[in-house]
């Protein structure tokens, strides 16, 4: 039930998108454009990664139990690769505004507090983005500084603590310009 409605919110979105938009003199459709493109690049990139992940991890085994030989530090890249999507793939989420949230009853509720709700959720998002990526930020930094690499697979420890700063920086930017868009009440349904 829910395949048969993605098309057609695309094709909504896009019709409106079409349509030329007056708002924020015409950027807003261009700014939706962009931030569903990032997305889209983000979602090929981990679909990528995914499949190496996979091909390592049964290049493992294989090597492992039917040869007895193992790849040094295969277990350490298959953990950055499931932290770089989890966060990285948090972003793509945000911006399709497809995370987990109970809202059985807000839709009950009247309009004008819908709305209120919407809103203290971004700022809630803008805020705890926010912190979580200057310390995530700050964490990597200093992993670069003192020039850490994992155990096994040698990899520099900043660029999976990165990723963790980049997730957030990318979901920062997509609640900062979800919540200009509820203050504007130009959302229809997606921050």
């Amino acid at each position: 039930m829910l395949a048969g409605l993605a098309p057609t919110c695309q094709r909504t979105r896009r019709r409106r998108i079409s349509t030329g938009d007056a708002r924020f003199g015409g950027i807003e459709p261009v700014i939706d454009q962009a931030f569903d493109r990032v997305a889209r690049v983000i979602e090929m990139a981990l679909a990528v990664c995914f499949v190496f992940a996979v091909a390592l991890n049964f290049g493992n085994v294989v090597g492992r139990y039917g040869f007895g030989v193992s790849l040094l530090g295969a277990d350490e890249l298959q953990i950055f690769i499931m932290v770089g999507m989890t966060f990285l793939g948090a972003a793509v989420v945000t911006r399709r505004n497809m995370h987990l949230r109970m809202d059985v009853l807000v839709r009950f509720l009247p309009r004008p507090l819908q709305i209120f709700l919407r809103v203290a959720e971004q700022l809630l998002l803008v805020t705890l983005a926010g912190f979580v990526l200057t310390q995530s930020t700050f964490y990597a930094q200093r992993m670069m500084m003192i020039g850490r690499t994992s155990d096994m697979s040698g990899v520099p420890m900043w660029i999976p603590h990165g990723t963790v700063a980049l997730g957030f920086g990318l979901i920062l930017v997509i609640a900062v310009w979800g919540l200009v868009r509820l203050m504007r009440g130009t959302s229809e349904g997606k921050p």
